[in-house]
């Protein structure tokens, strides 16, 4: 075999392995890659997706984005169990870490490549996160296995050292891809700032080839690896570490939503003390800035201290953390009612939740690390870090699940395919719900009226077209939409008027200006009904944003058929001054390139480069969530509130079975006889 020039089996020595720097340098450019895409990859789903072809499609919700972001990270935590059996039974560790590198750097070739012709930019995206995910399953359990497989009895308390390094490079990496690409994102655009992190992943394949003469090349298993695998203390240990992952699992459900949800709330919270040039995304830096700093606090302090009182196994390291996990979502939710208050905290207190739930991290993150290499036989310790990552992607699954049944369907799902349309097509039903046709425009008068080519009409709740519920979809020359017209569009303006009116009288000053609270805004609109008779609904997203729905055709809210009017506040820019023009953003540019004059006027108004404070609305049917705003965030405090009192009685029942890789070295005692495999059978 061509691993056989390798050695197979760690060193004797007491000192660490000398190929523990080459893994280390590896896992900080890897780490670079893969937090520098996935610290953008929410915001750019939600912000820049839409403008990334030549003709606009409909911006992505927040909870869309949500379930996307969440969707991939479940792929990057489940492809690993293949990885894993292929790496044990055929090919070794370090043969697939190499290969499906390559992989790798082809999916952030093609998140690079959005926009090009031929393929749609959500087509490119998909791809590219799925090669980053296939690759990821080759890595992940592999490197984190051959982190141990480096060592032997005599330098096996290095270990917990090493771990310590190994994840403090994962948040070395990751700390300066949370600050640089999204820079990158909002100067130089999604191709820059996907494609530096692949570039990276380059540097770290090039990094682990350079080592391959120091490692250990641990053998596979073989046909041998299936027959430990099912013997009896293989599933035993799978079966025992399964009961300890299932409750772990809802810690990941909640920690990688500080790349989501997280990410979303601190676009409303006030973070100018932190510079002008920190933005929502690159928030996330924070969480490795405090692993650094935190790790040896633990380390050297706290567990020593605790240990003092009582002996902190690694059960119980984790079964804190989980509580701290709990305590870290409650903080976030009371930041988010704030922030569905009307007000705008300051980003201090969302760092504060980072604090405890990086401290939840280090205590149940490494830890579960350590913890799973240990309790593998020696023929399996990639499977079983597999099934440690299998915990990661069933959270990031359920988190993905809950975001897409939250989201109600809505128009955005056809407007991009029924601009298409043409006068000369039949009519067409999407998603066996809404029935549209193309309209012929009439003369046009004016300039702006004949920049249109055709509208779309779609038939309303009773599915025939020419009756009441019916409404107009409105599309320029290049297919952008430009209007929605829903049948009650009427009553919704009057009651916007009366929400504007209360807002304006409510300060002299623009930026004392408070939109009514949903008690208050109701009673605004006392006396307004729509066309089925239903009293109309008012929620105040955010300090600047709010929203005012009809129950549509059918009378009942929270369905396909919801009428709602979007309106959001542009208030005026005190600081902006005609001598300090603050350059224009990718995504400005972008926008201006794409809309004209419409795309210039909508973003000095974003700016505030506006004379006055003004609110601007729009329409949409369908496509409201029913889990939103701080109930979205005590929702999941609870299921990790349940999930660390469920884990209380695991940790105290489980019985710890160390398995450590023998290198043949006396000082190092056989296994119990009736292990899957001996010291002769290894």
């Amino acid at each position: 075999m061509a691993e056989s020039k390798y050695r197979e089996t760690p060193e004797p020595i007491e000192t660490m392995p000398p190929g523990v720097p080459y893994i280390v340098g590896n896992e900080a450019a890897e780490r670079f890659s893969y937090y520098g895409m996935r610290a953008i990859l929410t915001v750019f789903m939600a912000d820049y997706l839409h403008l990334m072809s030549d003709q606009i499609q409909p911006a992505m919700s927040e909870a869309e984005a949500t379930e996307h972001y969440h969707t991939f990270s479940s792929w990057v935590y489940l492809f690993p169990i293949f990885g894993a059996l292929i790496s044990d039974t055929l090919t070794g560790k370090y043969r697939i870490i190499i290969w499906v590198s390559v992989l790798y750097c082809i999916g952030h070739l093609s998140l690079a490549m959005m926009g090009a012709a031929q393929l749609a930019p959500e087509t490119w995206m998909w791809i590219g996160l799925f090669l980053i995910a296939l690759g990821s399953g080759g890595i992940k359990p592999c490197v984190s296995a051959h982190v141990g497989d480096q060592f032997g009895s005599k330098n096996q308390h290095l270990m917990p050292k090493v771990y310590q390094w190994f994840y403090f490079s994962i948040n070395f990496g990751s700390m300066f891809s949370y600050f640089l690409t999204p820079w990158l994102l909002e100067w130089y655009g999604p191709h820059v700032a996907f494609g530096v992190p692949g570039i990276l992943m380059g540097i770290a394949t090039l990094a682990f080839w350079m080592g391959r003469t120091t490692f250990v090349h641990m053998p596979p298993a073989g046909v041998r690896f299936l027959e430990d695998v099912f013997s009896r203390t293989g599933l035993f240990t799978i079966g025992k570490l399964l009961l300890v992952y299932f409750s772990i699992s809802a810690f990941w459900a909640l920690f990688d939503q500080t790349g989501s949800a997280w990410v979303l709330q601190a676009q409303n919270m006030d973070r100018q003390w932190l510079g002008m040039l920190w933005l929502e995304s690159q928030i996330g830096a924070v969480n490795p800035i405090l692993v650094m700093l935190l790790i040896p606090i633990f380390q050297f302090g706290l567990y020593p201290a605790i240990n003092k009182v009582f002996t902190l196994t690694p059960l119980r390291k984790i079964s804190i953390g989980l509580f701290l996990a709990a305590a870290s979502f409650a903080l976030s939710s009371l930041i988010q009612e704030w922030i569905d208050t009307g007000s705008r905290p300051s980003i201090a207190w969302q760092i504060l939740s980072y604090v405890i739930l990086t401290a939840a991290e280090v205590m149940v993150s490494i830890t579960g690390l350590e913890f799973s290499y240990s309790q593998a036989p020696k023929s399996m310790k990639s499977v079983v870090m597999s099934i440690w990552l299998l915990s990661v992607s069933l959270g990031n699954y359920v988190t993905a699940a809950v975001n897409h049944f939250i989201q109600v369907p809505g128009i955005n799902q056809f407007i991009s395919d029924a601009s298409g349309l043409s006068i000369e097509d039949q009519e067409k039903t999407y998603n066996d719900r809404w029935v549209v046709k193309a309209l012929p425009v009439e003369e046009a008068t004016d300039a702006e009226e004949k920049s249109k080519t055709h509208d779309v009409l779609v038939a309303g709740y009773d599915r025939k077209f020419d009756t009441e519920d019916d409404f107009r979809l409105t599309y320029d020359q290049y297919g952008n939409l430009t209007d929605v017209s829903p049948q009650n569009a009427d009553v919704l303006k009057e009651a916007k008027q009366r929400i504007d009116e209360h807002f304006f009288a409510s300060a002299e000053n623009d930026s004392d200006m408070q939109l009514p609270d949903d008690q208050a805004g109701a009673e605004l609109l006392t006396g307004l009904q729509d066309a089925t008779g239903n009293a109309l609904q008012f929620h105040r997203v955010t300090r600047d944003r709010y929203r005012i729905v009809s129950a549509g055709a059918d009378g009942t809210f929270e369905t396909p058929w919801d009428e709602v009017l979007e309106a959001k506040v542009s208030r005026v820019n005190k600081k902006t001054s005609a001598s300090e023009d603050k350059p224009l953003s990718w995504r400005e540019k972008r926008i201006i390139e794409l809309k004209g004059d419409v795309g210039r006027k909508e973003v000095e108004e974003a700016r505030g480069e506006i004379p006055k404070t003004k609110i601007s609305e729009s329409f949409t049917v369908g496509g409201q969530v029913t889990l939103e705003g701080a109930s979205y965030f005590w929702f999941w405090t609870y299921v990790m509130f349940g999930a660390a009192v469920l884990f209380v009685p695991i940790a105290y029942f489980y019985k710890d079975q160390t398995q450590i890789p023998d290198d043949e070295s006396p000082d190092h005692p056989a296994p119990p006889e009736d292990h899957a495999l001996t010291n002769e059978e290894t």
